[in-house]
Order: C-alpha cells, then sequence, then structure tokens
C-alpha cells in the first residue's frame, strides 16, 4: 500500500521590499519561454494515482493559471531570486507550479472548501482521446515507481533537485514557500537515487509530447444519444439569440456576441485601426512592423476589416485557426495596426500587427465560409525579420508582402548556388507568385526569398509559417548573409535540413561550417557544418551536426539536439561523430571539434583519443561510443547527440 502524500499547508514566505518583484508581463514572458519544463516539474510533482491522463491536463491547468493575479507586482522569495537563468518572473512561476501541485495531492476533506488546483482542471479538455507521455524503459518505469512511493512533499524535493538542480538551502525556502511544513523531513525522504536523476528529461515525463488513443467507445455513444434532445434545445435558444443582434451576418465567421466591455469594442473599430503614413519609415530610425503603412486595394472597405477584427476576437467554429509555439491566439488588446487588405488569388486578406503578433485573416472572395486566422509570434522583430510576411499559398506558390524600404526581389534556388537569382515583380508591395520549397518527396530544389535594401541583400526560406525565417552563415557571434558567393556554397548541400525545422516558430536559421577533416583511406576531405535554428519564442532551438563527402550532393545529418547552447552565441563550440564508410568496405568513427578543441576522445563501443578537434577510429558497423573534447582552456564538452 503506497503511502499518502503528506498534506502541506500553505503559507506564503516572508518578503522585505529589498526582494526582487516580478510584474504579470515579466512572469507571462518567463511562463511561456519555459512552457514545457514547467510543466514536466508540474506533471512530475502531481500524483501518479491521478492516472496519465488526468496529471497530463492537471499540469497543463496549473501551469496555464500560474501568473499572478491582477497587475500588481508580486515579491518573490529571496532564495528563488536567481530562478533559471537568473529569471525571477521564472522563479515566481516555478513556486506557483509548485505550491498548486503540491495542493492537488491532498485530499478532500469534509466540512472544507476544496482548492481549485484539487478538483479537475475545466480547461484544456480534450473530448473522445485519452492523452499520455510516450512510454519509456525499465529505468524510467522503475524511476515512476519510486516517485510513486515519494510523499508529496519528498516527490517534490526529488524533482527540484534534479530537475531544477536546486542546492539544499534554496530548496528548503522553496518547499517551505510551497506550503511544506517539515522541508527538513521531504529531503530526508528525497534523498539517494542521484543516478536517477537523469531519467527526469525523459519523454516518458514530458506532458508536451504525447500520444493520443481513443475512450470507451461504447459509453461515449450511448452518451451522445442522451445529449442529442439537450444539444437540439441549445441550437433553437441560440438562433433566437442570434435573430436580434445579427452576429452572424456583419461579423461573417465570428462566434455570435452578446456582451463586450468598450476597450473590447475599441479593438473591434475598424475606424479605430492604426493606419502609418505611407512615407513613415523614411524618417524612422526603426526597421520593423509598426513603420509598415497600410497597403491593398480594400485597405478601405470597412465591412471586410469588421469582419476580420470580429473573428480575431471570437473565431467560430468553422474558422480554420493556427499559430506557431508560443503564439497566444487570443483577442487584441487595443486596436491594432492595419498592413494589408486586399485580393490574393481567390481570396480577400487582411494583415494586422499588435505589437506582439502578426495576424492575417482570410476568406473566400465569394463568402465567409471557410473562413481562416493565422497567427506568428514577431515581438522583437527588426532587420530581416520585418521584411516580408506570408500573403497567400496556392498551388504551390507562395505571394509575399515586403517591407516598404525593400528596393528588389528576386527567387533563388539554395541547392544551385551558381545558378543566380530570377528577378520577382513588385506591386505595392507585393510579390508575384513564388515556388515553394518541397514539403513531399525528393528534395530537388529549395527556393528562398531574396530581398535587397538600403543596407544589403538577404535570403528568408518559407517554413509554412507567415513570417520566413532569415538565413545567415558564419561562426556565431560573427554570421553574414546568406547571399554571398561563399555562404551560398556552404548552404548547397544543407538546404534541404530545413525541412526538418517546418512549423515549429523558427526565426533565423545559421550555417557554420565548423571543421574539414581528411578521410581515411585516402578518400579525400569531409566538411562538418552545424545549422542552427533560433525560435522567436526564445526555447525549442534546433541544433543539427551535418557530414558532407566528396561528390555527395547532399549532408548527412550526424547529429541533433534541442535547446542547447552549443553552435550558438552563448557557446560557439561543438562536437559530433558519425560512422562513416570508406571505398575499401572499412568501417571508421570519424568524430570533429570546432575550433579551439585540443582533444577528442571516444568510449564505449570504440575506444580512441586524438590530439586536436579531429578523431579517426577503425570501428565496426552499429558499433555506439560516447564522445568527449576538451577545449584549449580545459573545459570539457560532450558529442551533440
Amino acid at each position: 500500500m503506497q503511502p499518502q502524500d503528506v498534506a502541506p499547508r500553505p503559507g506564503p514566505a516572508a518578503s522585505s521590499s529589498a526582494d526582487p518583484v516580478v510584474g504579470v508581463e515579466q512572469a507571462e514572458a518567463a511562463l511561456v519561454e519555459h512552457y514545457p519544463r514547467l510543466v514536466r516539474l508540474a506533471y512530475l510533482v502531481l500524483p501518479p494515482g491521478l492516472g496519465r491522463n488526468r496529471r497530463v491536463l492537471t499540469a497543463h491547468a496549473l501551469v496555464q493559471r500560474a501568473l499572478p493575479r491582477g497587475r500588481a507586482s508580486t515579491p518573490v522569495i529571496p532564495a528563488q531570486s536567481t530562478g533559471r537563468d537568473g529569471d525571477p518572473g521564472y522563479a515566481y512561476v516555478r513556486l506557483q507550479v509548485v505550491r498548486t501541485a503540491l495542493e492537488a495531492g491532498r485530499p478532500l476533506r469534509l466540512g472544507a472548501w476544496p482548492k481549485r488546483s484539487q478538483l479537475p482542471p475545466l480547461l484544456p479538455q480534450v473530448w473522445g482521446l485519452r492523452l499520455f507521455p510516450r512510454s519509456g524503459g525499465a529505468d524510467e518505469l522503475a524511476l515512476d515507481q519510486r516517485l510513486s512511493a515519494l510523499s508529496g512533499p519528498a516527490r517534490a524535493a526529488y524533482v527540484l533537485r534534479g530537475l531544477e538542480k536546486l542546492p539544499d538551502g534554496v530548496l528548503r525556502t522553496v518547499l517551505k514557500a510551497a506550503g511544506v511544513d517539515d522541508a527538513e523531513a521531504a529531503l530526508r525522504e528525497a534523498a539517494g537515487d542521484t543516478d536517477r536523476y537523469p531519467l527526469l528529461d525523459s519523454p516518458e515525463f514530458d506532458p508536451c509530447t504525447l500520444q493520443a488513443r481513443p475512450t470507451d467507445l461504447v459509453r461515449r455513444r450511448q452518451h451522445s444519444r442522451a445529449a442529442l434532445a439537450a444539444a437540439a434545445a441549445v441550437v433553437v435558444c441560440g438562433a433566437l439569440f442570434a435573430l436580434p443582434g445579427g452576429g452572424w451576418g456583419p461579423d461573417g465567421a465570428a462566434a455570435p456576441s452578446y456582451a463586450q466591455n468598450p476597450a473590447a469594442r475599441a479593438a473591434l473599430d475598424p475606424g479605430r485601426l492604426t493606419r502609418v503614413p505611407a512615407t513613415a519609415w523614411e524618417s524612422s530610425a526603426r526597421t520593423d512592423f509598426s513603420v509598415w503603412p497600410a497597403r491593398g486595394e480594400l485597405a478601405d472597405d470597412t465591412a471586410l476589416l469588421r469582419r476580420a477584427l470580429a473573428v480575431w476576437a471570437r473565431p467560430g467554429e468553422t474558422v480554420r485557426v493556427s499559430a506557431t509555439p508560443g503564439t497566444p491566439s487570443g483577442g487584441p488588446a487595443g486596436p491594432p495596426q492595419l498592413l494589408y487588405a486586399g485580393v490574393v488569388d481567390n481570396a480577400r486578406v487582411v494583415i494586422l500587427h499588435d505589437g506582439l503578433r502578426i495576424a492575417r485573416y482570410a476568406e473566400p472572395k465569394d463568402g465567409t465560409q471557410g473562413a481562416a486566422l493565422d497567427f506568428a509570434r514577431v515581438d522583437g522583430a527588426t532587420g530581416a525579420g520585418a521584411e516580408a510576411v506570408v500573403l497567400g499559398r496556392s498551388d504551390g506558390n507562395v505571394r509575399y508582402l515586403t517591407a516598404p524600404w525593400v528596393r528588389k526581389a528576386a527567387e533563388r534556388d539554395l541547392l544551385k548556388p551558381g545558378s543566380g537569382a530570377m528577378a520577382v515583380p513588385l506591386t505595392g508591395g507585393v510579390t508575384s507568385p513564388l515556388a515553394t520549397a518541397p514539403q513531399t518527396g525528393a528534395c530537388t530544389s529549395w527556393n528562398v526569398l531574396q530581398l535587397t535594401d538600403g543596407s544589403g541583400t538577404r535570403l528568408l526560406s518559407d517554413l509554412g509559417e507567415l513570417v520566413p525565417a532569415h538565413l545567415t552563415a558564419g561562426r556565431p557571434g560573427s554570421t553574414g548573409e546568406a547571399s554571398g558567393a561563399r555562404a551560398l556554397r556552404v548552404w548547397s548541400p544543407y538546404a534541404c535540413s530545413l525541412a526538418s525545422m517546418r512549423s515549429a516558430g523558427v526565426r533565423a536559421v545559421n550555417v557554420w561550417a565548423y571543421a574539414v577533416q581528411p578521410l581515411p583511406d585516402a578518400s579525400g576531405s569531409a566538411d562538418w557544418v552545424c545549422t542552427r535554428a533560433e525560435t522567436w519564442r526564445g526555447g525549442g532551438t534546433r541544433v543539427l551536426a551535418q557530414f558532407h563527402t566528396p561528390g555527395g550532393v547532399y549532408g548527412a545529418v550526424a547529429a541533433k539536439a534541442e535547446n542547447v547552447p552549443s553552435c550558438g552565441p552563448r557557446d560557439p563550440h561543438v562536437l559530433a561523430g558519425v560512422l562513416w564508410k570508406s571505398e575499401k568496405d572499412s568501417w571508421y568513427l570519424l568524430a570533429a571539434g570546432s575550433r579551439g578543441t585540443s582533444s577528442v576522445s571516444a568510449t564505449g563501443g570504440v575506444a580512441g583519443t586524438a590530439r586536436g578537434g579531429l578523431l579517426a577510429v577503425r570501428a565496426e558497423q552499429g558499433a555506439r561510443a560516447e564522445l568527449k573534447g576538451t577545449l584549449e582552456d580545459g573545459r570539457s564538452i560532450g558529442g551533440l547527440r
């Protein structure tokens, strides 16, 4: 019989005027940036007895409710002031997640009102499906059983030690602030099993990477029959409510609205849209969306703009809504800025900007059925990040709206660096159709948009989102544009790897040729390249180490990782390896480190050491090895994987 969770008594920690304070905006930024980690933390602290499906939904609900109430600043306890990467906002949200996860594990008591965290979450809800993380191996199962045997406070202590790397002094203060009476007892109960800490990062405990299975189909059918009569009554009542207001008429595909406060009405008034003068950018020091003028032949179509704003605020059930990862899809807080309204191919399109997001509303030219609403996060966009927006896609082509300072546009195949660029006409800032990069089948071309303004020429690649990704080349910290002849040659073998970065909210992708390695058996030299994709939300970065041999058209992915500093401005070093077969049918482990690597060693299935940044050791087919590098300053780095 498993011990029950100790019921912690919540109570805030004492704070002083010297403690750091966190506003709702700072806490929201931390929540969005570290959302997957916070949900993992909540999932691990919640009692396993809830079941995997309810733990997933409850973990998401607890994190989404972790923001400070109101707009007043909230003190952070001193021990949490360092937070994650020195962010007090993350420290505050983490404390709220731990506190509410512990509360959710307390049993309900007669005569006492249940806390909100003790009840099943109203939102998020998924009907007809059971969601649960991917199953791990025997080690993950053993860790899950170990966590199940701990009390709630001890489970929180174990997870904060292993996942957040908190020292015991800080951990005591966090547990007390989360309402744990006896933090020392929790620390003692959670002691040991330190070798299992890395398993806390396993997909087994990732509530953001889920599998889905149906619920009880027979019972669901019975319930649906019982609900049919009630649904019919709701439809009749809804029709009666909708008739006087005409909500489905003027607002098109928007859901009906029966009450709005004055601020919400102002945000949905087409007459209050921000319209920037056509020449404002010429005298502004800014090169972002805030100085884009309103363009398009329908920029004065009040009815269209009203429908676009209404759908943004309350999209109807028939509206297809999409958003890049980390992008909120709620209505505008105030009147947004109009960037474009016009006819694009067979649709009427409206592009709006609210300072944080680009919103694209599209409806057919012959009605509003099939309307679509797309969001992309663009906070901090400037320069290349604010030079183009996708207006529409059709028949394998894409049209862009470009910044007013763009002078020329062209189309270039990234796989053919010597083929030159083909000029693309610009009409009112709108490009003619460009061929999109292939989404399925063989990758025989990768077309990108080339834009030229007063400061130079840039390359942008469509990755299936509203804002194309900026392509650069060079060592992290000193990158340059990918439009030069040398950069184009570097990009050519690796262009098709951009397909793995679709729909991930990618802001920019850099490619860096970090090593050249002579191949054994007189087989020539191979190039090692690191490709790093940065996202608009900060987290979710993707890093690929790629290997290109002589005569090969494409580079091969040797290693990949997410959310690591390697190959980036904060840590430009990288080490990767690959098993390679020579023309003489001999297998080798090849590894290469970036400049500044003094030695590379391999252990495990293949053993060997080499001075400098290059290693070549005979190996067996299918062998596995661990790589370790030593930098010139004495620091150790591991192989990317």
